[in-house]
């Protein structure tokens, strides 16, 4: 059994790993667990995503002021719709969310994060474009 924080709500889902690609629905509220879209991660969701021990997170660190996050924000949303639900996607805007951003020593933007069971895997900063993007996850994404 994997357990798949809900996207909408935070509930924890217990989801037998045959059903992933079967448009698994929340328990609690019903929505979908995977949208194709990277989930907006803020102090109160961004423990129960990062500390997912059965999802990878993939975190963009963004800032709304910065041109190459622009750039590089339908790269990663296209991303999304691609690798889910092998992993999740999450967009953390590090003005909003300062003390996240410096508890991950975020000196950068845009820096993705790697995640899985609240441990980084890998961190790389600066914009990539989609190839470099799918390169970089595939070669860093636990099996």
């Amino acid at each position: 059994m994997l357990h798949i924080p809900c996207p909408q709500c935070g509930a924890t889902n217990r989801l037998p790993e045959d059903r992933l690609n079967a448009h698994p629905t929340c328990g609690r509220c019903k929505s979908a667990l995977f949208t194709g879209h990277p989930v907006t991660l803020t102090g109160e969701n961004f423990v129960r995503h990062a500390g997912a021990k059965d999802l990878p997170l993939l975190i963009d660190c963004w800032a709304s002021w910065c041109g190459p996050c622009r750039a590089m924000a339908p790269v990663f949303e296209a991303a999304a719709a691609e690798f889910e639900p092998r992993l999740r996607f999450g967009k953390l805007d590090t003005e909003a969310n300062q003390n996240i951003a410096a508890k991950f020593g975020i000196r950068a933007i845009p820096t993705l994060i790697l995640m899985r069971g609240n441990q980084e895997i890998a961190r790389h900063s600066g914009a990539m474009n989609a190839p470099m993007l799918r390169q970089w996850i595939n070669q860093n994404l636990p099996a």
